[in-house]
């Protein structure tokens, strides 16, 4: 279990985490928010790497300094590997794997997970943007940790990356971890998570597993009728919530497709298309924090 409470972090006069509280267990959590929300700073806390102001940030109860072997309980990925270039990928996780206690055989275990088995002996300038996250992730997890935390992992991977990376992380998650992790590809964490929890300003916006958070805001018939306000009159009256936009098209909420169908049938209304239109997460994300740009925090 991942669980930040009351957490609130200052710096200087900009106040990047505010009273913050979450948990989190086994499954994908997307970690979204605008540039400057508090996501990499709550990650941060939550590692040991930064001090909070107030509240806490712990993995099972625990802070990341009290944990015993922690490379055996937690991963994280926080920003491209910084890995000197002349070493090779296996050298540098051999070098990781010593330090935290671990297998010899550990470092080309996780290359073949991540992929990068024909790349192990290649020095690590040669990598591509794409291939120093995979290897960033292969660190992360080299203690078969149960819990992974994971900053824009995307970041940098082709399509196809991007793709591995979505079942990656689910096959991960069906395996029990808790994974936490941020990305600004929208569109592709909402293929991928259980749930999501969305900050602002360093505050809590929503908490809701992925379904629900569908299920809440729901869907949109548009409608495209020469008869929009007559239309919209009769879809009130039967409580649905019907919106006449500036171009005269119709936008109604509460009712199926089906229904305003019948509707437009029963009272011979000229239609020239009808079509429901699902918000999608980048639409839900916008909507709940469309409230202007946060504060910039140092490495937010």
């Amino acid at each position: 279990m991942v669980a930040v409470s009351a957490l609130t972090k200052r710096f200087g006069k900009t106040l990047a985490v505010d009273d913050l509280t979450f948990d989190v267990g086994p499954g994908v959590t997307g970690f979204l928010g605008p540039n400057g929300a508090g996501k990499t700073t709550t990650m941060r806390i939550l590692l040991g790497l930064v001090t909070p102001t107030s509240g806490r940030a712990t993995i099972d109860g625990r802070r990341y300094g009290e944990l015993k072997e922690p490379a055996r309980r937690v991963g994280a990925v926080l920003e491209a590997t910084s890995v000197h270039p002349g070493r090779s990928a296996h050298d540098h996780l051999r070098v990781l794997a010593v330090a935290a206690g671990l297998p010899r055989s550990r470092p080309r275990e996780v290359l073949e997970l991540v992929d990068l088995t024909d790349a192990a002996d290649r020095r690590v300038g040669g990598f591509s943007f794409g291939m120093r996250q995979r290897l960033g992730l292969a660190a992360a997890l080299l203690g078969d940790p149960d819990v992974l935390v994971l900053d824009e992992p995307a970041s940098g991977l082709d399509p196809e990356g991007v793709h591995w990376l979505r079942d990656f992380l689910r096959a991960l998650g069906r395996e029990g971890r808790t994974i936490l992790v941020s990305s600004h590809i929208l569109a592709e964490i909402a293929q991928t998570v259980d749930q999501v929890v969305i900050i602002d300003h360093g505050r809590l916006v929503v908490h809701a597993d992925i379904d629900q958070l569908e299920a809440q805001t729901g869907a949109v018939v548009h409608v495209e009728t020469p008869d929009a306000r007559r239309l919209a009159t009769l879809l009130r009256s039967r409580r649905a919530a019907a919106s006449v936009n500036d171009d005269g098209t119709l936008d109604v909420r509460g009712i199926a497709a089906e229904e305003v169908g019948r509707i437009v049938r029963d009272n011979a209304i000229l239609v020239t298309e009808l079509h429901t239109e699902r918000s999608t997460l980048e639409d839900t994300f916008l909507a709940l924090t469309g409230s202007g740009p946060a504060q910039e925090a140092p490495g937010d």
